[in-house]
């Protein structure tokens, strides 16, 4: 199935208008170029049909929008082979695209990385491999008081000036942005990056449920992990977490994973923003697919066991958890359909960033971005851009 052209044949279709339980999809040079039932296929001699097992089902590849790294490699490597080895890794758990996610670190450390993941996005993809749709710069314009995980030394007041000179670096592929609005020029910036078409993102930040509001007139549309790092939720002040959960113009990342966020309160923001509003992430760092032990973030020594990334002084630092581990598990915090878990795994993110036109869904003209997946819910087999990872 890695031709220029084949069929999947008998298989459930997650399409992007219907579910088609006995369906087909055809693919032609990366890109899907018919999608039907089966008892109407037609095929040309030359077009190899793959008939898939019983019980299997077709989805969208999914879109990590907030991942540091895996499998030993981090974004903060600032080397080709670390951004390769990240891309190549990916596909396993069903992420076809993503965002190579930054961290709070020293001026030479962020624009290293920046200027790597740009010449990688632009000249170094690979077939097969997730895509790099651009960058996720994660600080350093947050809030000492959120830090985190996040080195709180290298912290820095929002800058446009700096944040022109770094996307000028990343050849323009920076792509959303985690910024505390209530700081310095924060409002300016959020309003810069919505007139650049860059997504600014509320995250390590302290706002007020009222800096929120203000965000959201300037351009703001995005929380980064909802509930983490950021003001919580109190009866007198809603804090960002209020403000996310009540006004739909925001779209709420959220670490699926059981550890950063209880159970019950994925559930309370399902309940409040529906499917419509939330994105699910993995925030994960070098030591995911690795075995316990001790690993790095940011300079930061982290300690991994049992599924939890922590720092010494125990606050989580990014997880270590596979996108297709969080479509599962939000299907069990919530009780969604497995249509809304892609809707927030792939579709959601495709429209934030831009490109709902080629990704996002299975439809006929986008990327034969695609999952397929096993009765038990197990990734059988992914493509990217029609070739089998």
């Amino acid at each position: 199935m890695n031709g220029d052209s084949f069929v999947i044949n008998r298989v459930k279709i997650y399409a992007e208008d219907e579910t088609i339980q006995n369906g087909y999809l055809k693919v032609r040079n990366g890109k899907i170029v018919a999608i039907g039932h089966s008892n109407s296929l037609e095929t040309s001699p030359d077009e190899p049909v793959y008939q898939a097992p019983k019980n299997h089902s077709l989805l969208p590849g999914m879109i990590d929008v907030h991942i540091h790294g895996a499998n030993g490699a981090d974004t903060m490597d600032a080397t080709p082979e670390a951004i390769e080895t990240i891309a190549r890794t990916l596909p396993s758990e069903g992420t076809t695209s993503f965002l190579a996610t930054t961290i709070t670190n020293d001026d030479l450390a962020i624009e290293t990385a920046l200027s790597n993941v740009g010449d990688y996005i632009l000249n170094k993809q690979s077939p097969g491999h997730a895509e790099i749709i651009g960058v996720h710069l994660e600080g350093p314009f947050i809030n000492h008081i959120r830090a985190g995980a996040q080195p709180s030394e290298a912290i820095q007041k929002p800058d446009i000036s700096v944040f022109k000179r770094w996307n000028e670096l990343a050849q323009g592929t920076i792509k959303l942005v985690t910024l505390a609005p209530e700081l310095g020029s924060g409002m300016e910036l959020v309003r810069y990056l919505s007139k650049q078409g860059i997504v600014a993102s509320i995250g390590h930040s302290d706002a007020t449920y009222e800096d929120v509001q203000e965000a959201i007139k300037n351009g703001a549309t995005h929380v980064t992990h909802l509930y983490n790092g950021m003001r919580g939720l109190h009866h007198r002040e809603p804090g960002v977490v209020g403000a996310a959960l009540l006004f739909p113009e925001l779209k709420a990342e959220i670490i699926a994973d059981g550890h950063h966020v209880r159970p019950e309160m994925i559930d309370l923001a399902y309940r409040q923003k529906n499917d419509e509003g939330i994105v699910l992430i993995t925030d994960s760092m070098r030591a995911k697919c690795l075995k316990n032990g001790s690993y790095d973030l940011g300079g930061q020594d982290v300690s991994v066991e049992d599924g939890k990334a922590l720092l010494e002084n125990g606050t989580l630092a990014g997880s270590v958890l596979k996108m297709n581990q969080a479509l599962k598990n939000i299907q069990t915090f919530t009780g969604c359909s497995l249509q809304s878990a892609i809707k927030m795994a792939a579709e959601n993110p495709a429209r934030q960033l831009g490109v709902f036109d080629r990704k996002g869904s299975i439809a006929v003209g986008k990327d034969a971005d695609l999952i397929l997946l096993d009765e038990e819910g197990e990734i059988y087999a992914t493509f990217c851009k029609g070739v089998r990872s």
